[in-house]
């Protein structure tokens, strides 16, 4: 279906950007909207299209933010684009217009657009209110057959196939007589593997302050190693914030020591326990305009911080994640950090929305932690808060980008750090040591899983349906996904995975009923 159904119109900007766009947009908006982090700019969310295609759940379940659209805010994220009316940079446009013009209903093809964009290709699509006019378009269904070519298109050809299970016995012979119609359309599968190019990075405006946040345990030398990092930094911080829970018969006072600095150090010896807490408490000591989260057992460039505040000046963000970098072992330097990263060579340079938080490598607005209070408590004990974090920057409205500017080097050491408590969760019996997250019901003889954190975590952002479809996901992959001789055995161990699993439910709902919890 060619791209000449639609009429494309031209508009040049104040800084001799040419964007086009289709339908009636508010042309007053676009000189301003191009300087934003977008690629694309709509307002289907107004028009009819908000959470519609919900059929992804098959292949993404609830391991993809963007599965739900987010409510209530003037910009957003959002990648269901409405093809009669929207504004997209040309330069964009050009590379990306010619692989999605196959479905049979051209708002599909919108939808293609907006995905590919966001979940594949590094571009940033962006809902915007009052952009164009708030006209319902009369069909945002979406057709067995298009279906199906989307997912062959987009997907790995198995997620077609259980897709099809899934749709069940009833619906079995549609269902597979759209996938043969879906499949003489398409012979390959994948995606466009082409991204949108990263801004060429402007030079560091004013003199923004950087507070460092620090949570630590029993790693004292291994903070050391990243606060001397930030000593050769061109952009010096204002602050380090640590907030250390070693035992204090553990404590070396050789470490932190202020003179060693070329910034100010702020040591907190935490009593509480989890390490959302201790970030939580770090925050309430910062004082910069930006805060860097960062973990104990990291190394980083020289040029670090001043390619995180360039990056967001550049795109007008407000928080971005850092490229994550794992060492092979914990005895990497600096020297095999450059070496990993010309390994990477271009795959490095793929920018967009990020799909993760990291709180081994994030910068955020101080006045955007401070909106969103910090990390949920509920989470400490447990896994699945820095995920939180980010989801909730998305939902405020915030635009959380990937910053392949600004890599580090995860060490990652087998002993110390937060997991010192977590790994209790792993223990069963009455060795074991009560976590957070089991309020007072503590683990007996069946130990949840997946850890009631995460399973917190995704009762907290998704529905019912979602969360039904992300449990049968959960056993289909562990019964079919590994050795198929062993499958007897996973038939046979199935009803106690199941049992796991409804703890994990049970503990989660607590959390769920408690309420999110910032202090």
């Amino acid at each position: 279906m060619p791209d000449q159904q639609l009429v494309l119109k031209e508009y040049i900007t104040k800084s001799n950007e040419t964007l086009l766009y289709v339908g009636k947009p508010n042309l007053e908006l676009l000189d301003d909207l191009a300087s934003t982090p977008g690629d694309v700019w709509h307002s289907a969310l107004d028009q009819g299209f908000k959470d519609c295609f919900q059929e992804i759940k098959y292949q993404t379940a609830v391991y993809w933010w963007f599965l739900n659209d987010f409510e209530g805010r003037e910009v957003c994220v959002n990648w269901r684009i409405n093809i009669h009316a929207f504004v997209v940079r040309k330069s964009v446009w050009e590379v990306f217009k010619d692989s999605i013009f196959i479905y049979e209903n051209l708002l599909v093809s919108g939808l293609d657009f907006g995905f590919n964009l966001l979940r594949y290709q590094g571009g940033i699509p962006l809902y915007i209110k009052d952009l164009f006019p708030n006209v319902r378009q009369t069909n945002v269904e979406i057709s067995t057959s298009d279906r199906y070519l989307f997912y062959l298109k987009n997907f790995k050809r198995h997620h077609s196939y259980y897709m099809l299970l899934r749709k069940g016995v009833f619906r079995f012979f549609k269902e597979l007589n759209a996938l043969n119609k879906a499949k003489t359309k398409i012979r390959t599968g994948g995606t466009l593997q082409t991204f949108v190019s990263l801004r060429a990075l402007k030079p560091l405006s004013g003199s923004p302050s950087v507070s460092l946040v620090i949570p630590t345990m029993k790693r004292q030398a291994f903070t050391e190693l990243l606060l001397q990092d930030h000593n050769a930094q061109t952009c010096l911080i204002k602050e380090a914030v640590i907030v250390d829970a070693t035992p204090e018969s553990e404590r070396d006072d050789k470490y932190y020591q202020q003179e060693n600095f070329k910034f100010d150090i702020k040591v907190k010896w935490q009593t509480t326990k989890g390490s959302c807490r201790a970030r939580n408490e770090a925050i309430a000591m910062c004082t910069g305009d930006y805060i860097i989260f960062a973990d104990d057992d990291i190394r980083i460039l020289p040029d670090f911080v001043e390619n995180h505040l360039r990056f967001l000046q550049t795109y007008q963000a407000e928080a971005a994640n850092g490229l994550d970098i794992m060492a092979s072992h914990q005895a990497q330097d600096l020297t095999d950090l450059k070496q990993r990263l010309d390994d990477l060579g271009e795959e490095r340079w793929k920018g967009g929305v990020s799909q993760s938080f990291s709180n081994a490598n994030s910068i955020v607005k101080h006045n955007l932690v401070e909106q969103l209070a910090g990390n949920d408590i509920n989470f400490d004990g447990g896994y699945g808060e820095d995920s939180d974090f980010g989801l909730r920057i998305l939902k405020a409205g915030g635009v959380l980008l990937h910053n392949p500017f600004s890599p580090n080097l995860h060490l990652k050491p087998p002993q110390g750090g937060y997991r010192f408590w977590g790994q209790q969760a792993k223990i069963i019996g009455k060795q074991r040591k009560t976590q957070p997250w089991e309020l007072d019901n503590p683990v007996k003889f069946v130990k949840p899983v997946p850890s009631p954190t995460i399973t917190y975590g995704i009762l907290k952002h998704f529905n019912k349906d979602q969360i039904k479809e992300w449990r049968h996901k959960h056993f289909f992959i562990y019964l079919f996904k590994n050795d198929k001789k062993a499958l007897p055995l996973r038939l046979l161990k199935l009803p106690y995975k199941q049992l796991q699993f409804t703890k994990s439910l049970q503990y989660a709902k607590r959390l769920i009923a408690l309420g999110p919890r910032y202090q």
